[in-house]
């Protein structure tokens, strides 16, 4: 058994990992699109590093985008084989891999116009929504907790694991030369104490673990405490200095979760006369999905469900989806609250609200997530006095700030409970994944305090082999 590393190798997108076995089966986990890596993120997405069409079956852990967004191009270059994913996951990639085709297209034409003025070749986009629509022919649904056959010698079992809608940890039993070998893909583990998800759930005993490490060196501050934080920043920016605040969120899980925090707010009558837009079709879309899987979400959530008809909407609250609409919020300067895709502010309309924004000093920025540091918002979580937004430098007149509590990822005590399932001493290999070098570096300190050996913090395109 060879297991090699084609994304999320140190650094936290474009998730791929490849399992081939003996007798040659390729089991690929997750297809992710690599985010904000600068100039190498194209040729990274154009480039698998494999062949698609020798891939025999995809495992998808969870729906956002550095996870499944290069699933259209896997098919469209010749992978024939089925996807297997949760029903949630489902949902969400129809809805979300049609959204990313969309503004592959429509950032393509915006960028080709300043290429074609510069005497540059054109761009084309990765996939498009034909793809889209071809590809969700491979999906497969398959329940929580329920094993299910992928070949005659290999066996799955996705366990909840708390990050986002659907998500899950995936449990591969793999039968070879008569000796049984389970591979465990924690996926991005989620967080205890949610506002929205479940717990994560345990896991069976593992025998090779492949560990996300996102926020291996990092504790969040507690939830009740981000809330209070939320309000003070909305306060402070739209009433006492009349100003937008802008807060870049990922359309599936932070935009909801910030819905959900705003609606109890309201319902307190602590937030202020303010409009509150969410401007991005996916997330409105991707929250009927939510309110669609409330089986999905915690006790809290499905309790408060029974009394308020909406908890992801109330009478300040605007959704938009037509893009003139989403024009127009940037022709007035009326104190509000713009929450716009994408999280690290790397595609989308939430680059024309922080182009429109950013230089005026009136106005905050708040991050709620992580961001990839070549990211435009890493970029501001940085503190860079200016910033590249569509080829044009911009003044950070705005204040920049951040909330770290609102990451649907772990910290190292949330994952060193979510391990606690496992005996350290069975597990033979520890790989860390989907996380930045140097956090991986002191996430595998606190794994080796905690009794696990074998620790390996692949670079893409490692690979290691198993008798």
């Amino acid at each position: 058994m060879k297991i090699e590393f084609f994304g999320a190798a140190r650094t936290v997108t474009g998730s791929k990992h490849l399992i081939t076995l003996e007798d040659g089966k390729k089991i690929l986990l997750d297809c992710g699109m690599f985010q904000g890596m600068g100039k190498e993120t194209d040729p990274l997405n154009r480039h698998f590093g494999f062949e698609p069409s020798e891939i025999s079956a995809l495992v998808l852990s969870h729906a956002h985008i550095d996870h499944s967004g290069l699933i259209p191009r896997l098919v469209n270059e010749g992978f024939k084989g089925k996807i297997y994913c949760t029903e949630a996951t489902y949902d969400l990639c129809e809805i979300m891999l049609q959204d990313s085709a969309r503004i592959q297209e429509a950032d393509t034409v915006f960028l080709n116009k300043k290429r074609v003025a510069k005497g540059l070749p054109r761009l084309k986009p990765l996939y498009s929504v034909k793809d889209v629509d071809a590809c969700l022919k491979h999906f497969e649904k398959r329940p929580f907790a329920q094993e299910f056959r992928i070949f005659t010698d290999v066996h799955c079992t996705f366990t909840d694991n708390g990050h986002i809608l659907g998500s899950a940890a995936v449990l591969l039993r793999v039968i070879e030369e008569n000796k049984e070998t389970k591979i465990a893909f924690t996926g991005d583990i989620g967080r205890y104490g949610s506002p929205l998800m479940n717990d994560p759930k345990p896991f069976p005993q593992a025998d090779i673990l492949l560990c996300e490490s996102t926020y291996g060196n990092r504790l969040h501050e507690k939830p009740e405490d981000s809330t209070q934080e939320l309000l003070e920043i909305v306060l402070e920016t739209c009433v006492q200095n009349k100003g937008r605040l802008i807060i870049p969120a990922f359309s599936l899980g932070r935009t909801q979760e910030l819905v959900y925090t705003l609606n109890n707010l309201s319902l307190s009558g602590k937030l202020p006369p303010i409009k509150i837009y969410v401007d991005s079709p996916l997330s409105y879309s991707a929250t009927n999905i939510v309110r669609k899987h409330l089986e999905c979400l915690n006790e809290h959530v499905r309790e408060t469900a029974k009394t308020d008809p909406d908890p992801f909407g109330f009478e300040q609250l605007i959704y938009i989806t037509d893009k003139k609409d989403s024009q127009a919020l940037n022709e007035h300067n009326e104190p509000c609250v713009i929450i716009s895709a994408s999280g690290m502010a790397e595609a989308g309309r939430i680059r024309h609200h922080i182009r429109h924004s950013i230089a005026h000093a009136k106005n905050t920025i708040l991050l709620v997530g992580y961001a990839e540091p070549h990211s435009l918002g890493g970029q501001l979580r940085a503190g860079r006095a200016e910033v590249k937004i569509f080829g044009e430098l911009f003044p950070v007149r705005a204040k920049v700030k951040i909330i770290e509590s609102y990451s649907a990822h772990g910290d190292y005590n949330d994952m060193l409970k979510y391990l606690s399932c496992q005996d350290a001493s069975q597990i033979k290999h520890v790989f860390l994944v989907h996380g930045e070098y140097e956090t991986q570096k002191e996430w595998k300190k606190k794994l080796h305090e905690a009794g696990y050996r074998n620790i390996d913090i692949p670079e893409k395109n490692d690979h290691f082999i198993f008798y």
